[in-house]
């Protein structure tokens, strides 16, 4: 790790740290809260890939609707009107939104094989968009002067990476540029998240051995056919299944390549003194159970 100490991270002049963990858990509110004192730049991977990585994706898409409107056609096809992403910091819809949910197109689901196609696009984006954090670190000190840096990171990285491998090129990279912390949640936490999951389903990306599988079996448990799939039924039916399959392999990325919080404890971070007193009672833990 790029800090070796507590007291290493406390003097250190630049501090930079990626937050992984689910979606729900306070990465993005702390991630605010740094960038609101001043001296943190807030680098937000989703962000990233949605302008970057899958920004035309996401406009075509929007195309291809609209395409279906006579009136709105005949304005494109004149070049009449424009149509574009108002992606944002605090509004990253357009992404998930072109992520979609496989199941019945009546009921707004997509085609399970555009689905698979529209992962593999969002795993390629986010990988690159991780490989950018170094790139960032750079240009914010180059350009804005920021000395601080903090990395917003997907709550699917974890999909793309094995923690257990020392020579993970995407876990390698990240940490020799940033300090990893897992914002690990409890119980009562889990619970929460599905309660909120299963009143506002969002789309989401999947490692694609555990897509198949999940898709597979919930076929068989209804017994419908790809196209007579409830959208949000299944998404909600996968839900408590991800985070249970993520919650081993985020342990894995903070047991190999990082330090540990509650999401507790974050919730209570009003400043970036907080953080950082908390970001050091974390190096001071592993220390100590080393």
């Amino acid at each position: 790790m790029i800090y070796s100490s507590a007291a290493e991270w406390r003097a250190a002049p630049e501090k930079r740290v990626l937050l992984f963990g689910m979606s729900g858990l306070g990465k993005t509110h702390i991630s605010n809260r740094l960038r609101d004192g001043g001296d943190w730049f807030h680098y937000s991977v989703d962000y990233r890939i949605g302008t970057r990585y899958m920004g035309e994706h996401i406009v075509d898409n929007f195309k291809r609707e609209a395409m279906q409107v006579p009136f709105l056609r005949d304005l494109l096809m004149s070049d009449s009107i424009y149509i574009g992403s108002n992606i944002t910091l605090e509004n990253l819809s357009p992404v998930s939104t072109y992520l979609g949910k496989p199941g019945d197109p009546a009921r707004g689901g997509v085609p399970i094989t555009e689905y698979r196609r529209r992962q593999a696009q969002f795993r390629s984006a986010e990988i690159a968009a991780l490989h950018d954090t170094a790139h960032f670190i750079e240009r914010a000190k180059a350009i804005y002067g920021y000395p601080h840096f903090i990395c917003d990171s997907g709550g699917s990285i974890c999909e793309w990476v094995d923690g257990d491998n020392p020579e993970d090129p995407v876990l390698s990279a990240l940490a020799a540029a940033t300090l990893l912390v897992w914002i690990e949640g409890d119980k009562a936490h889990t619970a929460e998240l599905i309660r909120r999951f299963d009143k506002a389903p969002k789309p989401m990306a999947y490692d694609p051995a555990f897509l198949d599988a999940s898709w597979a079996s919930y076929l068989a448990e209804t017994g419908l056919g790809p196209d007579a799939v409830d959208p949000d039924a299944f998404i909600r039916w996968t839900y408590a299944k991800a985070l249970a399959h993520r919650q081993p392999r985020y342990a894995a990325m903070a047991r190999n390549w990082g330090v540990t919080v509650a999401a507790d404890d974050v919730a209570r971070v009003r400043d970036a003194s907080d953080f950082e007193s908390l970001i050091a009672d974390a190096l001071g833990n592993q220390a100590q159970t080393a």
